[in-house]
């Protein structure tokens, strides 16, 4: 009795005091304007001494849920004067009403001067930024901070159809299309490790939906950094203050004033060409300490973005609580205006920093710092802090001045292995696994509109309240089946552009069904062992609420030449979307090409074949069953296995229907010509078993928890995978045996402004004793004899069958993409977008020697084609030219 005495009153004292706290609690609210009157939008409203900030909405509205009490407000924004308020929060749940007026900063230049400098004092300030720029990148070693994350995207215009052909959905119209919002708890430490822990999401319009924002996105947004990635563009862009800015950017000193006891400097960013990868705007520097105070910065279409015309970035820092020499982000936005495909809108990202925690700086004080100009009320005896100097004397003595990193690696090691003592063992980033970048629990979407009032620290606009009202109170009805079933009468609706290009897809949305058949051009085929085909084809999907999917394909194919039907299925169950783990089924009777893998797509083999007399694709039959299992054990370890039994049976030509004869031409016979098999590569009918097992390893993998299943990111490090064929004998009357084995790396490179390069390297062989292969158990590999290319990491002017091989080989490909480096300094290049592109193939074999292929070509042709001219060398000696066509995105 006594027990459960004291149980009840600690569980009522417990509620009081929750109780007493929450009606202490009270709410600041306010608008941050422009001297017009304007609203400042996305402005920074924090709390000086403590952790806690806040920012405003695009309307420059804001809001702050604080205990009761008083307190000093900081508000800022970046290029105004920053303003500090004392207001005072009374309790019982009150609501203050205050509002701030911030004027544009006045910098003046009398305080900057560098005599006997040829240059703008801009370059001085830059040049320190530049030295400085390392010790910044690592000065916190680690911290702790809860982030708030708002996405909203909206079409201004929208087509009808795309290209004119694709008719565009009923349900995409003009106004907001995206809003999300979502609050995380994230721990960064060194080097560039980031783990988020999502607390609460929601989705406008829907209410089992989870955001996709995520804190980790925006680290390539570091000006710190040599190149930032954008996010927008396959190559990366100066950053302002980069270790070779000077080359790319002019700069212009407008001024400097005082902030909180910091002298910050305010320098216009102009690009030296529009060509270059380079940013417009301004960017403050705190003089002394040499650190990024704000970012004002723009990318515009001459940046070479893709699909969008403007990309605005906005970031504000300020000294971490409790350790104010190391300086951590207080908020960031990202603004862009977009368009393409006849689709036009705008929209942003906000992220609003607060709740630091365990800042833990790399370096116990910062080194000795030189400052520009001399601190105030130093005695006028004190000589200036540059004396005249030339602009080379300049420079020499700025880089005198680098401080010494030396140790530093070591330094952040043991500062990174005492922050992740400090942390609490039941706190969920604690234990998150290696790789995990973001957790999503189950329930972050259960939230109501209370419970974001109270912890969303920027204020929704009117157009997003009105938005979240309009779509949530209409998800019951948009979701219920006769809505859906109305979108989809309209979506299943037939045309043309479908059936010719895209396929035929008949969707019940209700019921997350769907039934796909595909285009024409791939039902209706021809080649010369079955003449014209009819290649029915259907794929039946079923999903569920938690990614999990069946898919399945019937095939019905049938030769109006050779009179044979053959049915077949295939079939994909995926039964964890986590473990991504999938069984996969294919039974019945195909007609396959010996290089299983080829370009020869049934399309080009169709064209070449009907218009020039080239029956490149050489076809035998199967007959028989493969199941297959996809399994992710461990994080970046793919493991796929495989049994089989197939009887191959060898087929001859039926037709030599032509659209246009080519004079002096003929088709060739249903038989592969290889160096290998002197005596022809006939065979007849033969039984194989098979047993496949191939490991795929990428260290280092990052990748993403949610409810719904694991989202792989991808890796810094390369590729690796091992396999293994065995072919059983005597099994279910089998006769062919052999054992092939490979390994391979597949690794993408970044050379920063000079582009990005992948390469691939493949070894393998047969080893052991080998009876009664046929050619379909040769290894190929996949050549190209047409001008059209399905695949540009493949070889462009080797034979399809003739260096097969039934012993040891070795593969590499190497492709380079200059993203524009070369083709954005000539003005009538740069104006169409196109970017260059180099290549290189490379195949040994016993029977072919040493087999080079150099290319070089052109991308992004109207955004989407690629052209490259071939030479290809044998053993020294020149093979053959040719130029390929194909997609290059």
């Amino acid at each position: 009795m006594v027990i459960t005495t004291r149980v009840r009153f600690y569980l009522a004292l417990s509620c009081w005091l929750l109780l007493a706290g929450a009606a202490q609690a009270g709410i600041i609210k306010g608008k941050v304007s422009g001297p017009d009157g304007a609203g400042l939008p996305f402005a920074n409203v924090a709390v000086r001494g403590s952790a806690t900030s806040t920012g405003s909405n695009e309307q420059g509205q804001y809001q702050l849920r604080l205990s009761a009490g008083t307190y000093q407000l900081v508000f800022q924004y970046v290029g105004y004067r920053p303003r500090t308020e004392t207001v005072r929060v009374p309790a019982n749940d009150s609501t203050v009403t205050f509002n701030i007026t911030l004027v544009p900063e006045s910098y003046s230049l009398t305080e900057v001067t560098v005599r006997g400098s040829d240059r703008d004092p801009a370059y001085a300030i830059i040049q320190h930024a530049q030295q400085w720029r390392a010790y910044h990148q690592r000065e916190v070693a680690a911290f702790r901070a809860r982030i708030y994350i708002k996405s909203l995207g909206r079409l201004s215009e929208t087509p009808s159809k795309i290209f004119g052909l694709i008719k565009v959905g009923p349900d995409v119209k003009p106004g907001i299309f995206y809003l999300s919002e979502s609050l995380s708890d994230i721990a960064f430490t060194q080097p560039d490790v980031v783990k988020e822990h999502m607390l609460s999401s929601r989705v406008s319009g829907d209410s089992h939906g989870i955001s996709f924002n995520r804190a980790s996105a925006g680290r390539g947004l570091s000006f710190y950094n040599n190149l930032v990635k954008s996010g927008f563009s396959e190559r990366g862009f100066v950053s302002p203050i980069a270790a070779n800015a000077l080359l790319f950017y002019q700069y212009e000193l407008v001024g400097s004033t005082q902030q909180n006891g910091e002298l910050v400097h305010k320098i216009r960013v102009i690009p030296r060409r529009h060509s270059d990868p380079v940013f417009a705007g301004f960017i403050y520097i705190v003089d002394g300490s040499w650190r990024i105070h704000s970012v004002d910065l723009r990318l515009t279409k001459d940046a070479q973005l893709d699909y969008v015309d403007d990309l605005h970035i906005e970031q504000l820092f300020a000294p971490a609580s409790g350790a104010p020499h190391a300086w951590v982000i207080q908020s960031q936005k990202l603004a862009v205006d977009f368009s393409a495909f006849g689709f036009k809108g705008t929209g942003y990202v906000t992220a609003v920093f607060s709740n630091y925690d365990h800042v833990v700086p790399t370096y116990p004080a910062p080194p000795e710092a030189r400052p520009l100009v001399p601190a105030p009320g130093s005695p006028p005896s004190t000589p200036p802090a540059i004396a005249p100097v030339t602009t080379k004397e300049l420079t020499r003595q700025i880089r005198r001045e680098k401080p010494n990193l030396a140790g530093l690696n070591r330094q952040v090691r043991r500062q990174v292995q005492q922050a992740r003592h400090d942390s609490l063992r039941h706190d969920p980033i604690a234990r998150m696994r290696k790789g995990e970048v973001q957790l999503i629990e189950k329930g972050v979407n259960e939230r109501d509109t209370t419970y974001w009032s109270q912890v969303r620290p920027v204020p929704l606009t009117e157009e997003e309240k009105i938005d979240y009202h309009k779509k949530d109170s209409s998800e019951v009805v948009r979701k219920s089946r006769p809505y859906q079933d109305s979108l989809d009468r309209k979506r299943n609706a037939l045309s043309p552009g479908k059936l010719l290009l895209t396929g035929y897809t008949y969707s019940n949305s209700f019921a997350k069904r769907s039934f796909v058949v595909a285009p024409i051009f791939n039902e209706l085929q021809y080649n010369t062992v079955e003449g014209y085909v009819l290649n029915a084809q259907a794929t039946y999907t079923q999903r569920t609420d938690d990614r999990r999917f069946v898919n399945l394909t019937p095939t019905l194919r049938y030769g109006f030449s050779n009179k044979q039907l053959q049915p077949s299925l295939t079939a994909n169950w995926q039964l964890d979307a986590v473990k991504l783990r999938q069984l996969g089924l294919v039974a019945g009777r195909t007609i396959e090409n010996f290089d299983r893998n080829s370009q020869l797509t049934p399309f080009i083999n169709t064209t070449y074949s009907l218009y020039a007399n080239r029956n490149y694709a050489k076809l035998y039959r199967r007959d028989g069953a493969e199941l297959s299992y996809f399994w992710e054990p461990v994080n970046g370890l793919t493991v796929r296995g495989s049994a089989s039994y197939f009887n191959r049976v060898e087929l001859v030509n039926t037709a030599d229907y032509l659209w246009h004869d080519v004079p002096g031409r003929a088709f060739t016979p249903n038989q592969p010509v290889a160096e290998e098999a002197p005596q022809g590569t006939g065979f007849g009918s033969s039984q194989a078993a098979t047993l496949g097992l191939s490991l795929s390893y990428k260290p280092g993998q990052r990748y993403i928890t949610r409810p719904d299943g694991k989202f792989n990111l991808g890796s810094k490090w390369p590729t690796f995978n091992v396999q293994g064929r065995l072919a059983v004998p005597h099994l279910l009357g089998a006769d062919v045996r052999y054992l092939l084995l490979q390994a391979s790396v597949r690794h993408t490179m970044q050379f920063g402004l000079l582009g990005t390069s992948t390469v691939q390297a493949v070894v393998g062989g047969f080893v052991g004793k080998q009876e009664g292969m046929t050619f379909a158990d040769y290894r190929h590999f996949s050549g190209n004899r047409t001008l059209l290319a399905a695949n540009f990491n493949e070889f462009q002017l080797l034979d399809y069958y003739q260096y097969s091989t039934r012993a040891s080989y070795f593969e590499g490909h190497f492709n380079h993409h200059f993203n524009g480096f070369i083709f954005n300094k000539i003005p009538l290049l740069r104006a169409l977008k196109w970017q260059e592109v180099m290549s290189l193939n490379y195949l040994h074999t016993a029977q072919i020697g040493h087999y080079v292929e150099l290319g070089a070509g052109v991308e992004h042709i109207f955004k989407v084609v690629r052209v490259d001219f071939y030479t290809g060398l044998q053993s020294g000696q020149r093979v053959g030219t040719g130029i390929r066509l194909g997609l290059g995105f």
